[in-house]
């Protein structure tokens, strides 16, 4: 979807090299700049799944030479990836008024978790920081246990990354339009408080209060996770009247009088009690194949390879294993085109390509002037 457009990706961490490799996914030409010289990020490996699809340029831009082939870079993109803390590539000569200077349609796209301009904007932090000032957190976990949310998808990944993607896809639409480019300040804090808006427009009706474990979605005993006898867990989330009730049905409760009353929040802590002894009575598996193809809104909590291998993963493919590596497929998916996973490069794999297409580029702009 996205063939003809060039990003350039300057080397960072998780949220801004996602945000890349989701765009390159959608075809864009990614070239990211690897730091010369310098180890691979710790905990990282020599090809990483989020440099799939993309090229690689090893350049030094404290080197003047290696300076000058970054500007002919961004001078030949549509879009620029960052994820420095605010004034460093400014410090490198790479702001977004020197670049647009040579590139005006360029869409400057600067990842960060407090923002360009904030009183903490050059103070470090990692995801659980970010989301747990913005609000984010909050409702995270059961009301007796402390907030905690799968590993970066909150606020690297979501309030993050989409949110990066989304305005350097705006940017590139309003520069196809106008002529004129953009910078996209995309901060981790701001992207997870607007994921926060589906919540808030539950307290409009009085169905989100502060208190954890009183409202519509954080508090109920019918959505929850519960431990199995195994030691595995299902999730149960029937919200709709209907749905609840196709769950007492599956689990023989329909003729209980104590469950009839589904929004009655001063019945939810005895009966969540009645359904943790009762999960806790059977394995997993179990209760996975008594709710599977129903509208009970139960399901089993999988691990990523057991998510592989689960009859739901067999007809969409998500999931996939690529040179001994399990990674997902890519993400919305398009009727006009079919996805295929490409190689993560090498550091610097590319570099005589890039230097020879920019060598053709020069070439051409100066015999057509």
């Amino acid at each position: 979807m996205l063939n003809g457009i060039r990003i350039i990706e300057v080397e960072g961490l998780g949220p801004a090299p996602f945000a890349a490799m989701l765009l390159a996914d959608m075809g864009a030409d990614v070239i990211t700049i690897h730091r010369k010289g310098q180890p691979v990020t710790p905990g990282m490996p020599e090809r990483s799944i989020l440099d799939r699809g993309k090229r690689s340029i090893e350049l030094d831009l404290k080197d003047a030479n290696d300076l000058e082939i970054a500007k002919r870079l961004i001078s030949s993109a549509d879009a620029l990836i960052e994820g420095f803390r605010p004034g460093v590539m400014e410090k490198l000569g790479l702001g977004p008024e020197t670049c647009h200077e040579k590139n005006p349609r360029l869409v400057y796209g600067r990842m960060t978790g407090w923002g360009q301009d904030s009183p903490l904007s050059k103070t470090a932090g990692h995801d659980l920081n970010y989301i747990a000032l913005s609000g984010a957190l909050w409702y995270a976990s059961q009301p007796d246990q402390p907030p905690q949310t799968p590993a970066t998808l909150v606020g690297d990944i979501g309030g993050g990354a989409m949110y990066l993607v989304a305005g350097i896809l705006a940017g590139l639409l309003n520069a196809q339009r106008s002529g004129k480019g953009t910078v996209v300040d995309a901060a981790i804090y701001d992207g997870s408080v607007h994921m926060m808006n589906l919540l808030m427009s539950i307290g409009q009706t009085g169905n989100l209060t502060e208190t954890r474990g009183q409202s519509l979605l954080d508090g109920p005993h019918w959505s929850r996770t519960y431990t199995c006898s195994d030691g595995g867990y299902v999730t149960v989330q029937c919200l709709e009247p209907k749905f609840y009730a196709l769950f007492l049905d599956k689990m023989g409760l329909s003729d209980d009088s104590g469950f009839q009353q589904q929004y009655n929040r001063a019945t939810w802590p005895a009966l969540t009690q009645r359904l943790i002894e009762t999960f806790a009575s059977e394995p997993r598996d179990h209760w996975a194949n008594l709710f599977s193809g129903s509208d009970a809104c139960v399901a089993p909590v999988l691990s990523p390879t057991e998510a592989q291998s689960h009859p739901m993963n067999a007809a969409r493919q998500t999931w996939r294993k690529t040179d001994g590596t399990l990674q997902a497929a890519a993400a919305p998916r398009f009727s006009t085109s079919e996805w295929q996973s490409k190689p993560s490069p090498a550091r610097g794999e590319h570099r005589q390509d890039i230097l020879n297409e920019l060598d053709a580029q020069q070439a051409s702009a100066s015999s057509s002037g």
